[in-house]
C-alpha cells in the first residue's frame, strides 16, 4: 500500500522555501506477514519516485488512493480505494439530504456501506486467503456489476458534486475491480492512510524541515517508531534496542535480519 503528504522543506537546493515536498508511505498490506511501514522524503511528487523506491518490487498489488503517479508500474497492478470513491458519493449528497433515499449519491453511498458490510464478513478468521477470494466473487461482484450498469445510465448536471463522484468512480473502474482478484488485496487504501497519519499530525507542531537531511531522518525516526508500534513492541525498548546495537551498511542480511520488529530476539526483548 501506498500514500504521500505534503512536508515543507526551507534549505532544499534551488527551490523556494515554501514549494511543496513529499513524504511517503510504503506499507505492508493484508498478507498475514508481519507488516512493515516505510517513511521517504522526496523532493517532488513525480512518479518516477514511486518508481524509484519500488524498484525490484514486482508480481504483486499496489493499494492506492487513486493518484495516477502509481498507474502502470512494471509488474505491479494497481488496486484503487473504495474508501475514497464513496467519501466522493458523500460530498454529493446535498445538504439536509441524507436520509432521501431516492436521491441518487445517497443511493451510492448506501451501495458502498453494503459492500463494506460484505468485505467485514469476508475478512472471517476462519477464512483463507483463496475463500476470501470466492466469498467475494460470490456477494461482492454481483453488486459491483449492478453498480457499474447503474454509473453508465446517470446523467449527471454537469459541474455537480455528483458529477465529479460520477467520473471518479467510472475512470478508476479497472483498477476499483482488481482486488477481486486476490484475498490478499483490500478494498480500501485505509492501512496505509492510518500509518501515514502521525506524521500529518505531528506537522501541525513542527510544521517543517530545515534541510533535505533532516527531512530524510524524520522519514528514518519515523519508519523505526511505526514499525514498532505496527508490530506491538515498546518503542522506548526497540529504539534503546537499535541504538546498542548500531545496525550499519557492513552488517551482513543475516546480522540485519535479526534487528526487524518481528525477528524472535527483538520481539523477545521490546515486546510491551
Amino acid at each position: 500500500m501506498a500514500d504521500e503528504t505534503r512536508i515543507q522543506v526551507l534549505k532544499e537546493p534551488e527551490r523556494k522555501p515554501e514549494t511543496d515536498s513529499f513524504m511517503w508511505l510504503f506499507c505492508s498490506g493484508e498478507d498475514g506477514l508481519p507488516p512493515i511501514v516505510l517513511y521517504h522524503y522526496t523532493e517532488t511528487r513525480a512518479r518516477y519516485n514511486a518508481v524509484d523506491f519500488l524498484d525490484g518490487f514486482s508480481d504483486g498489488y499496489l493499494e492506492t488512493d487513486g493518484y495516477q503517479g502509481y498507474n502502470n508500474l512494471h509488474g505491479i497492478r494497481c488496486c484503487s480505494c473504495w474508501a475514497h470513491t464513496r467519501r466522493y458519493f458523500i460530498d454529493a449528497v446535498p445538504k439536509g439530504k441524507q436520509y432521501d433515499y431516492s436521491n441518487p449519491a445517497v443511493q451510492r453511498v448506501q451501495f458502498c456501506s453494503k459492500l463494506f458490510e460484505y468485505e467485514r464478513r469476508s475478512h472471517n478468521k476462519k477464512h483463507t486467503f483463496e475463500q476470501r477470494k470466492a466469498y467475494r466473487l460470490e456477494k461482492e461482484k454481483p453488486i459491483l456489476d449492478a453498480f457499474w450498469k447503474w454509473l453508465d445510465e446517470q446523467k449527471p448536471r454537469k459541474g455537480s458534486r455528483f458529477e465529479t463522484a460520477v467520473k471518479y468512480a467510472q475512470n478508476r473502474k479497472d483498477t476499483l475491480m482488481t482486488y477481486l482478484e486476490d484475498g490478499h488485496c483490500s478494498l480500501s487504501n485505509n492501512l496505509s492512510e492510518n500509518a501515514i497519519r502521525p506524521f500529518t499530525v505531528g506537522r501541525k507542531n513542527w510544521l517543517f524541515s530545515a534541510t533535505p537531511k533532516g527531512a530524510t531522518a524524520s522519514a528514518l525516526v519515523y519508519t523505526m517508531v511505526e514499525m514498532a508500534k505496527a508490530n506491538e513492541l515498546n518503542i522506548y525498548k526497540y529504539l534503546t534496542y537499535l541504538l546498542e546495537h548500531r545496525p550499519s551498511e557492513d552488517m551482513l542480511d543475516e546480522q540485519l535480519e535479526a534487528l526487524t520488529p518481528w525477528s524472535k530476539e527483538v520481539q523477545n526483548v521490546c515486546k510491551n
